[in-house]
């Protein structure tokens, strides 16, 4: 187990806060998730949202590389065998219609 800090509850609003220690290493703004799990409050960082990719960074950064967009002659696969073309997968599992 870590360290154990004690904190008092105070009125903000309508609201009761609980200061945390710095030394806990939580920057303001961060947002937190509190949930109750057997008569103790967890408080855990809530995910953070995943990242955008900004394609304005990187658009037209292979110019003069020579690559060429792929033909659509080109774009020919072999089929592979997908599990759920298998009779036994299908047998075993099957659709959920």
């Amino acid at each position: 187990m870590g360290v154990e800090y004690t904190a008092k509850t105070f009125k903000s609003g309508n609201s009761i806060a609980l200061r945390l220690p710095k030394a806990l290493g939580i920057k303001e703004g961060m947002e937190m998730k509190v949930r109750e799990e057997d008569g103790n409050l967890i408080v855990a960082p809530a995910d953070r949202p995943k990242r955008k990719f900004n394609i304005d960074k990187v658009w037209g950064c292979a110019a003069g590389s020579g690559l060429q967009p792929i033909k659509p002659e080109d774009r020919v696969f072999e089929h592979r065998p997908l599990l759920w073309e298998d009779p036994e997968w299908m047998a075993k599992y099957g659709s959920a219609e």
